[in-house]
């Protein structure tokens, strides 16, 4: 029946799959508000599990958040005829090779990435994602991610826009120690050893794991590898948020919680003391072709995360009243964050508020074979533009630097 159900939207989506709002908690978080969730719905799933500060994007990644954490928290649904149908991780495993193509199925077994948007209030403590070797001793996957700063959503810059990366490139193994054994004794000063960059609209950064970072207050577009380790390495906010101890020891095995040498392992040193971090990790948009040639025919496509081989991301611009056909070389999902109009056989539309478990026009999920092909998008107003983000896993039109 499964199956059928999967077919069904295939065919009525010629490829394109509907994909409802995945709303996401974190109980050290406090909400941005510029998800367009509606005002009295941050905290629909409970107070005690914290604000609603994130909302998922093409994901069969469960989503780590303590004892009360749903089943299918995190997950991507599929819809057909106006209700929520199958799990997108159920129907990759149904049928894996016709949504995500043979290449991705036959290396994972999976689809690798998603991607969501990241709405806090305020900055993020400095912490890391685990490497391979580290995330495979608790059965995960390292996690790397990429940064986007949508002007789309950001009207306002939060409490603290700017982010820490890395460590200054003086700082040396036995700082860092000594900050991670301090956890528990208020401000362990970990932030000291660092360097903030100020956040600029419209561009991003490449965050590979094993480096610390500490995400300033603007709302962030992150594709990311499916995986949610981490594990958080400064003990108190910049405003007096403390942060409990499970915390440090999160996404470490249990033999080795107490031995902070293991925490420092997790550490990549040569990213995070990298002199030329800014320069090696900073990402602006950069056009897919020709400029003028995509502006003649109505659009422009930029890359906007394109620093990974495992992960990546474009923007799609369509200009009011054009109709374009769309081509990639591989499956990939979309999220609308500004105007009309139609994509494929679906409407698509950016609302201007979502409640808590409605449904939407603005997410969808392309084959790798409709991708291919070519998605006939049009945008419908004469005066916006219609501007979509494309998350990829793997992609072959991507050259890397």
């Amino acid at each position: 029946m499964s199956r059928e159900v999967v077919n069904r939207a295939l065919e009525q989506g010629k490829g394109v799959l509907r994909l409802a709002p995945v709303w996401v908690s974190r109980s050290f978080c406090r909400p941005g508000k510029r998800i367009k969730l509606h005002p009295d719905d941050y905290y629909a799933l409970g107070s005690d599990r914290g604000g609603i500060d994130e909302r998922w994007f093409s994901s069969t990644t469960w989503a780590e958040n303590g004892p009360k954490t749903a089943e299918d928290e995190g997950l991507s649904y599929l819809v057909m005829d106006g209700e929520k149908k199958i799990l997108l991780r159920d129907a990759v495993d149904l049928m894996g090779p016709e949504i995500i193509g043979e290449t991705l199925w036959k290396k994972y077994g999976r689809w690798p990435m998603f991607s969501k948007f990241f709405d806090n209030a305020g900055p993020l403590p400095h912490h890391i994602h685990h490497r391979d070797e580290h995330a495979k001793r608790v059965g995960a996957a390292g996690k790397p991610e990429m940064y986007f700063f949508p002007s789309q959503l950001n009207d306002h810059g939060g409490e603290f826009p700017f982010t820490f990366f890395g460590l200054n490139p003086e700082t040396t193994e036995e700082e860092v120690l000594e900050a991670l054994k301090n956890f528990t004794r208020g401000d362990n000063h970990l932030l000291d050893l660092s360097r903030a960059y100020r956040l600029v609209l419209d561009t991003g950064y490449d965050v590979p794991p094993g480096v610390l970072h500490a995400p300033g207050s603007l709302c962030t577009y992150e594709p990311q590898f499916a995986s949610d380790v981490y594990a958080m390495y400064q003990s108190v906010l910049m405003n007096g948020q403390v942060l409990e101890e499970d915390l440090l020891w999160k996404n470490c095995p249990e033999e080795e919680r107490g031995n902070y040498d293991y925490l420092l392992g997790v550490v990549d040193w040569d990213l995070n003391v990298d002199p030329d971090f800014h320069k090696n990790r900073f990402m602006a948009p950069k056009p897919v072709r020709d400029v003028d040639e995509m502006e003649t025919d109505g659009y422009l496509e930029e890359w906007i995360c394109y620093k990974s081989d495992l992960v990546c991301a474009k923007r799609l611009t369509v200009h009011p009243g054009k109709t374009v056909v769309i081509r990639d070389s591989a499956a990939y999902g979309t999220i609308c964050i500004q105007g009309q109009g139609r994509f494929g056989v679906y409407p698509i539309e950016s609302p201007a508020q979502i409640r808590y478990g409605q449904l939407t026009n603005d997410e969808y999920f392309v084959t790798e074979r409709a991708a291919k092909e070519g998605i006939r998008i049009t945008n419908t107003s004469e005066c916006d533009n219609l501007v979509i983000l494309k998350h990829f896993a793997e992609n072959p039109d991507l050259v890397l630097e």
